[in-house]
């Protein structure tokens, strides 16, 4: 059956809403997804007739929040392939599994010497921690560039690469560029020299199956709010051996076996790195989500988003004085109108009910690199966007220009 998007929408209630007297056009999918009325009815339903805390309690409201919490642990590591649930942790997000990753596995583990290998492109989420592991540690980051089309130099990788690469962290997809990396490829080049590997996936899983068995990486970590779930949850998955090898980040409740004060055993995975209540209703939240994605046609879903891609590049392309940057083809379009700041574009956007992200996207090393001092501006899509909203942003734009 082709895909209804006018029915789909109806699932989003934020999107029937009016903003400055305009209907909603939301294209900053990149920065958070809306959310699906089935995510809104799991989190009332779980404080409304669930809310105990999990693991804790012989009750029946802590056995019921226990079942709907573990069901959606166990549905997140069908949704990417993981073999184990257990190698699913629980975090605020993927900036906090990238930081659970440095602190637990890089500061043991690297020394002075050892190289860490990054992007041009990455967001800060997946440089500043490793800034930090360095300065503490003595290793060294590398970072890959970019080509003249702002994509990853993947000849300069290859010479990056050598005995001394301890570790590959790199985005899945960017969030500034759209630009979907040849993670595959990087990976298989890590593992030739020894080398783990992380992936920021928060780009992509709300637009790509994910399958962390076939990229054979060793950390794979998202956020739920860019995938139609809640703020507040993410997910770092990892290989179990390295996993086990890792000490706790954080300790306290929740993460022990047993404690005295002369010593303290750790829990087994995946609760020794789960201090503390957890985000209950976040996880069942993003359980919700993945029951609503597994339940649409993912192909056809991507299959229009594509078709939405093609339509906002070929506008943006027949714009005057509009520059995409880089080649995206991956959910989000950066773009600059020459001698115009992207945060005034934005505002007359805004004034038409349009939903755009300005600034350096938390890119700031990028934007250095491509030489934008403003930013850029950017839209990103959803399956719930359809093709008069890309109309609206580009007439929008037109709109804008003439003010200028």
């Amino acid at each position: 059956m082709p895909l209804d998007i006018d029915k789909l929408r109806l699932d989003f209630p934020i999107l029937a809403q009016t903003v400055n007297g305009q209907p909603l056009v939301y294209l900053d999918n990149a920065a958070t997804t809306q959310k699906p009325q089935a995510v809104l009815d799991a989190l009332n339903h779980y404080y409304q007739g669930q809310n105990a805390n999990v693991h804790r309690a012989a009750h029946a409201l802590s056995g019921q929040a226990t079942q709907a919490f573990e069901a959606a642990r166990a549905k997140v590591a069908d949704f990417i392939h993981a073999p184990d649930a257990r190698q699913v942790i629980w975090t605020r997000g993927a900036t906090e599994a990238i930081n659970l990753v440095a602190l637990s596995f890089g500061m043991q583990k690297l020394k002075a010497g050892d190289e860490i290998l990054l992007s041009a492109m990455e967001h800060h989420a997946n440089i500043v921690p490793w800034q930090q592991v360095a300065a503490a540690t003595g290793a060294v980051i590398k970072v890959i560039p970019l080509t003249d089309n702002a994509e990853l130099d993947m000849t300069a990788a290859a010479n990056l690469f050598s005995s001394r690469t301890k570790l590959l962290a790199i985005s899945h997809v960017s969030n500034a560029l759209g630009v979907l990396n040849p993670v595959q490829t990087l990976i298989a080049m890590a593992k030739a020299v020894g080398a783990v590997t992380l992936i920021d996936g928060a780009q992509a899983v709300g637009h790509l199956s994910v399958d962390v068995q076939a990229l054979d990486c060793d950390f794979y970590v998202f956020s739920g709010h860019k995938m139609f779930g809640p703020t507040g949850i993410g997910v770092l998955y990892g290989k179990r051996a390295l996993l086990e090898a890792m000490p706790p980040w954080q300790t306290g409740g929740e993460m022990i076996k047993y404690v005295s004060f002369e010593h303290t055993r750790f829990g087994e995975l995946p609760f020794k790195f789960e201090a503390g209540t957890p985000n209950i209703a976040g996880a069942i939240g993003l359980g919700a989500a993945i029951d609503y994605l597994s339940a649409l046609d993912r192909c056809a879903l991507a299959a229009h988003e594509h078709q939405l891609m093609l339509q906002l590049l070929a506008g943006l392309s027949a714009l005057p004085e509009v520059r995409i940057i880089g080649r995206p083809t991956a959910g989000a379009v950066s773009f600059i109108i020459d001698d115009v700041h992207p945060q005034d574009v934005a505002t007359l956007l805004d004034m038409q009910g349009i939903a755009v992200r300005t600034g350096h996207h938390c890119a700031m090393p990028l934007m250095q690199a491509l030489d934008l001092q403003q930013g850029t501006l950017r839209a990103s899509i959803a399956f719930y966007n359809h093709a008069q909203d890309i109309d609206a942003l580009l007439l929008g734009l037109k709109k804008s220009r003439e003010f200028f």
